[in-house]
């Protein structure tokens, strides 16, 4: 018993250390960093050139390639350029093409020519949508399936780097120098990922690839959808995070009904909490090598009801900074568990030879509820309460999990947990 514990850590740390993760780490990181400059970075600029607000609300618009990205899936997965492979080679040639995009965005003027810089947001998300596809397509191929969920822990993890370094360091930045250097040094930034992308290996297509154009767009429907409980685990997939996006959505109003100051928010929220986040999506992917895909998705998502619930009691405890940073570390421990479970199972439901397609499908899907489940969410808190608002939040994670029992039940579960 002993030895095969041994054997078992030093699988795990080989593992936790090898080459595959850090590049899994730094792809995240690449895949991070542009998303939120088109996003608050942008919108700082633009504020601070003196556009209008609803010009500014309009470049919402910008964001829209992250959830249409699965219409140009197909490409990726049907052919492969002439360089550095299928993966690898498209993936350089997004990253070179969001680099220039990105230098663009440097060189246009926000005040004279709003629809110059829209052009060119809209180039930089489409391209860094791109690079999504092809990271996620990569990722799933390079790893073996009791490595996704460190794998994805890792991803995760980088990405929330990169989106940091963006945002806070872009504007910090931007406190002393011109919003175009910004840009310019974030397209420098980019660099890491070119690098990582020609010093990685190409994963091997041991399942082939689409024949057609026809085939690369049509199979991987027809493929998914002659599987048991097709349509059930699209259903746990919308369910399993909904209560947490719900609750998300208004967390902010609800720090600063009870009393909280910006800076408190600031501080704990977001600085504090995005340390707790890294290391619970750490955690989550150690765990998932040891629990499997079942177990793991099953504990996490009972701790993310749980620490949901924290903010009700939070509510009744009202303005205790202690409380606070309890219930932060709790739900963005068990939220970035929960997020490299949510992510692994996901890359173990698609076919290797359609990756690029299905799993673009499947995180536009993921996305889903933060739209549509969170627009109610403000008339649902003045209608319960805090209270009751966040009670109801945490009790929306019970049909999810129950889902999940049931697919387990029926065996949907079964290949993946022993997999994985």
């Amino acid at each position: 018993m002993q030895a095969d514990s041994n054997t078992s850590g030093g699988v795990l740390l080989s593992a936790i250390f090898s080459g595959r993760m850090l590049i899994a780490a730094l792809m995240g990181f690449a895949c991070g960093l542009p998303l939120l400059l088109t996003g608050s970075v942008l919108q700082a600029w633009m504020h601070g050139e003196g556009v209008d607000l609803a010009t500014i609300g309009l470049f919402a618009f910008v964001g829209l390639p992250y959830t249409l990205k699965f219409l140009w899936a197909p490409l990726v997965d049907r052919y492969t350029p002439r360089l550095l492979g299928r993966r690898r080679g498209w993936l350089l040639l997004a990253q070179l093409a969001l680099i220039a995009s990105l230098v663009l965005l440097a060189f246009t003027r926000p005040a004279l020519s709003p629809f110059s810089v829209g052009v060119a947001a809209l180039l930089v998300t489409f391209f860094s949508a791109s690079q999504d596809i092809v990271v996620d397509a990569y990722r799933r191929e390079s790893l073996a399936d009791a490595e996704q969920g460190l794998g994805a822990s890792l991803y995760v993890n980088g990405y929330r780097v990169g989106m940091i370094l963006a945002s806070g360091g872009g504007l910090i930045l931007a406190d002393h120098l011109p919003f175009s250097v910004v840009y310019l040094i974030m397209a420098a930034i980019m660099g890491i990922g070119l690098v990582t992308t020609v010093m990685a290996p190409e994963p091997e297509a041991s399942e082939g690839k689409p024949a057609t154009l026809r085939e690369a767009v049509v199979a991987p429907f027809v493929e998914y959808f002659q599987r048991n409980d097709a349509l059930a685990i699209l259903l746990f997939i919308l369910l399993y995070k909904i209560g947490d996006s719900m609750a998300a959505h208004m967390t902010t109003p609800f720090y600063l009904d009870i009393g909280f100051t910006k800076t408190e928010i600031g501080a704990v929220v977001k600085l504090f909490g995005f340390w707790a986040t890294l290391a619970g999506g750490l955690l989550g992917g150690v765990l998932i090598l040891r629990l499997g895909i079942y177990r793991a998705l099953l504990g996490f998502g009972l701790l993310q009801g749980l620490s949901t619930a924290g903010f009700a009691v939070l509510a009744l405890t009202g303005n205790s900074l202690g409380w606070l940073a309890g219930v932060i570390a709790f739900e963005n421990l068990s939220g970035g568990m929960g997020t490299a479970a949510y992510i692994a199972f996901m890359a173990s439901l698609t076919n290797k030879r359609f990756t690029a397609t299905q799993y673009a499908l499947l995180s536009s899907l993921m996305g889903v509820p933060r739209v549509i489940a969170a627009a109610p969410t403000g008339v649902l808190a003045e209608w319960l309460g805090w209270i009751g608002f966040f009670s109801l939040c945490a009790l929306i994670a019970i049909p999810g999990l129950q889902l999940l029992v049931r697919l387990h039940g029926r065996g949907s579960m079964q290949r993946r947990e022993a997999s994985c």
